[in-house]
């Protein structure tokens, strides 16, 4: 990775042109950097810009935007690839919407990719008050949002984290939290309505001791694209008349954001970040990344917030 000089992009007509003030960094990130799984490898063509998800100030709106004017405070997830570790960026207006009011440019950076799978993930759990929640890999970037987003349904939430995160998760509203790395793993699990497999390590083994805890009629949802459900694992679930799924890419982005901002201002989910780097340490927060033991989310600060 290096920083180069570009010319600034230019908004198209369904475009918004984002001054950038800060960045997340995604697991997604460093995988596209290594050069992509089954899944990416078709769309990586070098050049290419890093980055998924970020926040910043509309500095021009294109000729059909009329949801944003000049120095609206957004957060989004920008056009596939489009790459957020920049300075500037065009979008599709449809990909942003205003960032919480209660959250500065880091934390709202922070928050778009990771949100958006948990918030799916909720979904297509149908997540509902006074139901089992599971949630494995629940102390990164998408885990704890995804306690924080069943808590707020009215769920018990139970989440597995390294014992490091045990308060952690506590404070963000967990009823439980079990060790992963515990032998009785499995013994604790039981009665689950929703497992939501947050983890970006997929682990076949864990899988199946999950969905062995799921109730008759249960749902597990992955957001593990690249790592298909296996015959073995469908059968499990036929079994107990469960289903699987896979989080969607065919979100509304804006509406979704907008739904979390509210809650984000309402006080019923905090924005956790790890680590805030500048943005020609980029490196630096790819070996952070890369360790997979990050609590919550690592941001790019891409310029300073007046």
């Amino acid at each position: 990775m290096k920083l180069e000089e570009v010319e600034r992009p230019v908004p198209q007509a369904d475009e918004i042109l984002v001054k950038m003030y800060a960045s997340g960094v995604n697991p997604a990130d460093y995988i596209v950097r290594q050069g992509g799984n089954e899944i990416l490898k078709p769309f990586l063509k070098l050049p290419l810009g890093l980055g998924l998800d970020g926040a910043g100030m509309v500095e021009e709106i294109g000729s059909d935007v009329t949801r944003f004017k000049k120095g609206d405070r957004v957060y989004g997830l920008p056009n596939f690839l489009s790459g957020t570790y920049a300075e500037f960026i065009a979008a599709k207006a449809t990909q942003f919407a205003i960032m919480p009011n209660n959250v500065s440019f880091n934390e709202a950076g922070a928050i778009p990719s990771c949100a958006l799978m948990a918030w799916n993930g909720m979904d297509l759990g149908k997540v509902g008050a006074g139901q089992r929640v599971l949630i494995n890999g629940a102390g990164g970037g998408i885990g704890n949002l995804a306690v924080q987003f069943a808590k707020a349904k009215g769920a018990y939430v139970i989440g597995t984290a390294s014992q490091r995160n045990f308060d952690f998760l506590k404070q963000l509203g967990a009823d439980e939290v079990i060790d992963y790395k515990d032998k009785n793993f499995a013994r604790l699990l039981r009665d689950i309505d929703v497992v939501f497999d947050a983890s970006p390590v997929p682990d076949e083994a864990v899988r199946v001791l999950m969905a062995g805890a799921l109730k008759d009629g249960g749902r597990f949802v992955s957001v593990q694209i690249a790592s298909p459900f296996s015959e073995e694992f469908l059968d499990l679930l036929a079994k107990k008349n469960a289903e699987a799924k896979m989080i969607r890419r065919d979100l509304d982005v804006a509406q979704s954001l907008t739904d979390i901002a509210k809650l984000i201002e309402a006080g019923k989910v905090f924005v956790v970040i790890s680590k805030v780097y500048p943005l020609e340490k980029a490196t630096e927060a790819h070996v952070e990344m890369e360790t997979k033991h990050v609590r919550g989310k690592l941001v790019l600060e891409i310029r300073k917030e007046n």
